[in-house]
């Protein structure tokens, strides 16, 4: 009797062990640019602390990320805008039927810490702010389209050209952290992280747009089951409370 019950005491001991061998062996990898990364992160780790599966997240510039898809580097998810998403589906990089839409972020103003606060409260105080600056600086991506079309229905476009910095591969608030610009604007997301810069606010209601992001299964995902569960989580209802912690919105 006593050899049988530490037979099943063993069992059971080895069943537990290879039950969470089971869980901990997955791992799949999600390629995230700069506007959507922290929103990915905190994703990742609700994920892994749902299912015990392990998501290691890849920050890449746009032009690193559009390489690695196209030249079929290992990973198993993509995080993009959604016209990105749907590109590399007709190619044949992302998986049809895969795209799921997941978080959108709004565009804000960013000073350099200490520095004078613009009133941005209104349409008018925001044209005027925009108006006095020094100088301006935007992104190439998605909050620098945003930001470039707001000058332009404001109808200031051209008298802010000169003074108007576009920025590639760090954050808008970097730049206005060191002085090199007075006012940035970004997605909110990207520049509340940032030291030495202040997140003044969001532009004046009726010129707000957001940058809204998707992902999708690459077609050469070793995991696409887990990474299919993953897509299914961060569209569900227990994902938003992690996207609106990194500044950002559901978006579905």
């Amino acid at each position: 009797m006593k050899t049988w019950s530490m037979a099943v005491v063993g069992l059971v001991g080895m069943l537990s062990l290879l039950a969470q061998g089971q869980v901990q062996t997955a791992q799949i990898t999600v390629l995230a640019g700069m506007g959507v990364v922290s929103g990915v992160r905190d994703l990742a780790f609700g994920f892994e602390q749902m299912t015990g599966n392990k998501v290691i997240v890849r920050f890449e510039q746009t032009p690193d990320l559009n390489q690695k898809i196209n030249s079929g580097a290992p990973a198993d998810i993509a995080a993009l805008q959604p016209q990105q998403v749907d590109v590399f589906i007709k190619d044949g990089k992302m998986v049809a039927g895969t795209r799921t839409n997941f978080a959108q972020a709004g565009v804000g103003v960013a000073v350099k810490t200490g520095a004078r606060r613009p009133d941005i409260s209104t349409v008018e105080a925001f044209k005027a702010a925009m108006l006095n600056a020094k100088s301006i600086g935007y992104s190439r991506g998605g909050s620098g389209i945003i930001s470039a079309n707001v000058m332009e229905k404001l109808g200031i476009a051209d008298q802010l050209k000169a003074r108007t910095k576009f920025i590639d591969g760090i954050p808008v608030a970097e730049v206005v952290a060191k002085g090199e610009v007075e006012i940035g604007l970004q997605q909110i997301n990207v520049i509340i992280p940032v030291k030495g810069a202040d997140y003044v606010g969001p532009l004046p209601t009726g010129l707000q747009e957001t940058v809204k992001f998707a992902a999708a299964v690459l077609t050469v995902s070793k995991q696409p089951e887990v990474a299919r569960a993953f897509l299914r989580f961060i569209a569900s209802a227990k994902a938003a409370p992690l996207i609106r912690k990194s500044a950002m919105e559901p978006w579905h």
